[in-house]
Parts: C-alpha cells; structure tokens; sequence
C-alpha cells in the first residue's frame, strides 16, 4: 500500500517553510523527482521493526481507586513477577509512568498522552525482572517531567508522606512518595535537572543520579538527550546499589552509553561492577570536600544550610576527613544548564521527543502518540509553556548559539568539578536548598505555578550538565520534613558514593538529628 502522495499545495508549503518559493512548473518538475523517493518510503513503511520483545507475562494497568490512593501517586497497578530467583527476589518496583511498560498505559504525566500504551519494554524493565524484581505499577509524574515540585501533573498533585500539604517533589513525584510510604521498596525515576534527587531530598528515600549514561535510558520518553538520566530511588542505600548493579551498563541501542567511564578498582567489562559488594568496604583514608558555593542560596533556608553542614561533621566520626573545598564555577551550574534545558527539550519536542541522527532504538508508537503534541499545547500547565516559549524564542533569535555555548561552558563547569575531585573523593552540599515547601492552591497564578515547579535546583542541575554521579541521602528532619544531603563523585565511581551514604546511613538515624 502506497502512503498518500503531497499536493501541489503541500509541496509548495513544505519549500516555504524551508525559505524556498517556487513557481509551478518547478513544484511539477520537484513532484517528478522526488516520486523516486517516495517509493522508497513506501518500502519502508512495509517493513516491520518489530520493538524488543516483552518476555514476562503481566497483568494490564489497572487504574487505583481514590480511596486507595491517598498521595494520587499510583497511574496504574500491574503485576509483572521476575525470575523466581535472583538478586532483587521479593523487591517491588514502581516505575515513573515515562517508563515503557509493554501492554500497560502510560502518560508521562501529560493529558495529550491519556491512552496511549507501549509496545515495549524500556531496558531497565528487563534487566530487573531478570534479577527477579517485582514490577508493581506506573507512578504517576509531572506534566512531561518539567517540574521539580508535584503540582503539575495532568492527574493532579502528588501529596508527600511526611506531611500530606507539602510536596513530594518532581518530577518524580509519585516514584518518591510511594517508597517513602512504603509501598514498593524500590522505583525508577528519570533526571534531568534533579528529577531522582529533589523528590528524594523532599520525601526523605534515597536518590541516586548515576554517571550519564550508566543506565540504558532506551525505551523511555526523552526530554533533552546529553541530560536523560535513569536514577533509582529506594528506602535504603543497599537496596539501591543492588539495583544499580542490576540495570548499569551498555545494551547497544543508547547511544549515550557510547563511552562510559571506568572508576579505578571496578571491573572493566560489558557490564558495570558491583556496586552492593563496595558497601562494606572501609572509609578510613576518604575525603569530603564540603562546597561552600552549594550553601546560601537567595532561597536558602537556614535550617536546611545548618543540618547538612552538622552532617558532613559527622562523617568525621566515621574515619572521613572532612574540609571546605571551593568550587567557584558551581554557582554558574544552573545558568548553563538553562539553554541546554529549555533550547534542547524544545527542539527535542519538536521531534516527537525522539528527533533524528543519533543511532538507537526509536519508539515509533510513542512519536505517533507526539506527533500532534502542539494541538493540545493550550492546556499544557504554565512551567511547560515557560520553558517551551523561551527555547522557541531563543533557538529562532539566535539560531541555537546559546545551546552550542552553554554545551562548550559544560566541559569547563566539568572540569571544575573534575579539579576539585583531585583532592577530594566526594562532594558535599545540601541536594537542595529548602524543605518541601507546601502545594500550590489548585488556582495558583501562572507565577507562583512556575516559581513552585522550578525554585529547588540550584545544586542539582549542574551535575546532569556534566553527567557527575551525585546521590540524595536524608540527613536530618525540620519542621517535621526531611533534609537531604547530596554527595558527588568522580564519574563513573558510584561505588564511593555508596559506600559513604551507606555507613553514614548506619551510623545515623536520620529522623532523630
């Protein structure tokens, strides 16, 4: 079957919205040409690219009822059993609903998507119903994950567990909440500007921002291609690394796994090392650099500055030396994630979120389900709209120069970070700057919708520009809600991070300091 042939009309369109104006003995000249191509579209469209097989029998996602659902986290329940045995035996996962799920509804937050279900399994999926993990359902998250609070979603707010006014943080919101009420012991989340981290630090669970591109982030929805992170949240830190040890590594089909760093003592092979057997290993001779340009923000709040900083003095008692270490260029991270942020999300949208030349697997169904994203962008919620009219605005004024610049300033704001590192094995500094600040009332104004979605990542969005692994870890409660403390390595040396997080976790009852 041939697919439909442009009118004249339609090619001439096509032409002027590439600056060419064409007479029409040229469009007929250009129809006779291109029908060579066309044909090979038809061929094209005739074949099948069959999507990776879904190879564990499950449940279809089943919406949960109000009534057991008090925080609105849950999308769906399903119930997918892995291997009967295995590492992650008897773990319940949920995962952020931008996480193909072959055969069970997904959304990513976002009413243009209502009915749309995959036909795929992302990786990760795989990989941990290979280490007989449980998949327990999709969490609800924000509105095409742009929001770092829980207020934006099309199903409305995510309520945090700790204190059912406040949020749960974003933009994987539900993820958060459902581990820290202790409904799945484990879930994915995505990050790209603190998405695992903040509703880590908000909910009092454990977030974990590997090294970029550690995780195959195949098989789920993209955002902005050199920040997608895959990140797991978890009530614990040895739940966490068995995790990571389970999904870490390349699978041929992300192509931003195409050179992952080694850290020194791990082993070098197709998959990564592991990293549950490093939590035992002793921290006599490791450093913390405690980074002063991650404290006082305008938005700081005192309490939240004083508990991290109490924090990282008590990791002297465990053998740590513990030191100021200043990295001056971390206080222009979040400007230059900016135009990587809003240029690359939007012309990433533009390109039913997939876009072109890059080597991969494509969810075709997925861009199908995107292709007409821009019908329903009136209803898009007022932190989508921001982002989406500055990246349109300064990709069309500048023709995409502060993309490219803010991606070159990169590599220098990594290297910073890569310099400090010399002298220390780890970073320290608040994950983020404030406790979990109450909801927004349902008819917020468009200010302090966007204010509320975007005001917590100052620390975060740094470490997605440079890819550096950093993970979340409560440190302490105020107020009755947690504070969290980010901790930073060397890329590709989670194993350190864990290792730290872990005795401090120990050591510490964080609920208590």
């Amino acid at each position: 079957m041939s697919l439909p042939r442009p009118s004249p009309g339609a090619l001439e369109q096509a032409a002027r919205n590439l600056g060419m104006h064409l007479g029409e003995q040229e469009l007929r000249a250009y129809d006779e040409i291109l029908q060579a191509t066309f044909a090979d579209y038809d061929v094209v469209d005739a074949l099948i690219d069959a999507p990776p097989v879904a190879s564990y029998a499950r449940t279809p996602g089943v919406r949960v009822e109000a009534a057991d659902n008090p925080l609105n986290a849950w999308y769906v329940r399903t119930e997918i059993d892995g291997k009967p045995d295995g590492p992650l035996a008897g773990k319940r996962v949920v995962l952020k609903d931008n996480v193909c799920l072959a055969g069970v509804p997904m959304m990513n937050g976002a009413s243009s998507l209502r009915g749309y279900t995959p036909d795929t399994d992302a990786t990760v999926v795989a990989r941990m119903l290979d280490a007989g993990a449980r998949i327990v359902g999709k969490a609800h998250c924000e509105f095409f994950c742009v929001s770092g609070s829980s207020h934006t979603g099309a199903a409305g707010p995510v309520r945090n567990p700790r204190n059912l006014a406040h949020s749960a943080g974003g933009s994987s919101s539900g993820a958060a909440a459902l581990v820290a009420a202790g409904e799945a012991e484990l879930a994915i989340g995505t990050d790209q500007g603190g998405s695992v981290r903040i509703p880590a630090a908000y909910s009092g669970i454990v977030g974990m921002k590997p090294t970029w591109g550690l995780i195959p982030y195949t098989g789920i929805m993209p955002i902005e291609m050199t920040l997608d992170h895959a990140g797991i949240m978890s009530a614990n830190v040895a739940d966490n690394a068995l995790l990571l040890d389970a999904l870490a590594g390349p699978d041929g089909l992300d192509p931003r796994q195409h050179a992952l760093p080694v850290a020194a003592g791990s082993v070098n092979n197709a998959r990564a090392p592991r990293y549950a057997a490093a939590l035992e290993q002793p921290l006599r001779g490791l450093r913390i650099g405690v980074v002063p340009e991650g404290f006082g923000w305008h938005n700081s709040q005192a309490d939240v500055d004083d508990a991290v900083r109490a924090a990282a003095r008590r990791f002297a008692e465990l053998d740590v030396r513990v030191d100021d270490l200043a990295v001056p260029m971390h206080r222009h991270g979040h400007a230059i994630w900016t135009p990587i942020a809003v240029e690359g999300t939007t012309q990433q949208m533009k390109g039913y979120n997939y876009g072109t030349n890059w080597k991969g697997l494509y969810v075709t169904s997925l861009m199908r389900a995107q292709r007409d994203w821009q019908a329903h962008a009136d209803d898009f919620p007022p932190d989508v709209k921001s982002c989406l009219i500055a990246g349109e605005y300064f990709y069309a004024r500048y023709g995409g120069q502060y993309y490219a610049k803010a991606q070159n300033l990169a590599r220098k704001l990594g290297a910073a970070y890569d310099a400090a590192l010399e002298h220390a094995d780890a970073l320290l500094m608040p994950t983020v700057p404030m406790k979990a600040p109450p909801l927004p009332p349902a008819n917020a104004d468009a200010r302090l919708w966007v204010t509320r979605a975007l005001e917590m990542n100052a620390n975060t969005a740094p470490f997605d520009v440079t890819g550096h692994p950093a993970i979340s870890v409560p440190c302490a409660s105020r107020d009755g809600l947690p504070v969290g403390m980010m901790l930073v390595g060397r890329r590709g040396d989670e194993a350190t991070l864990y290792r730290l997080a872990h005795a401090f976790e120990r050591a510490f009852e964080w609920t208590t300091l």
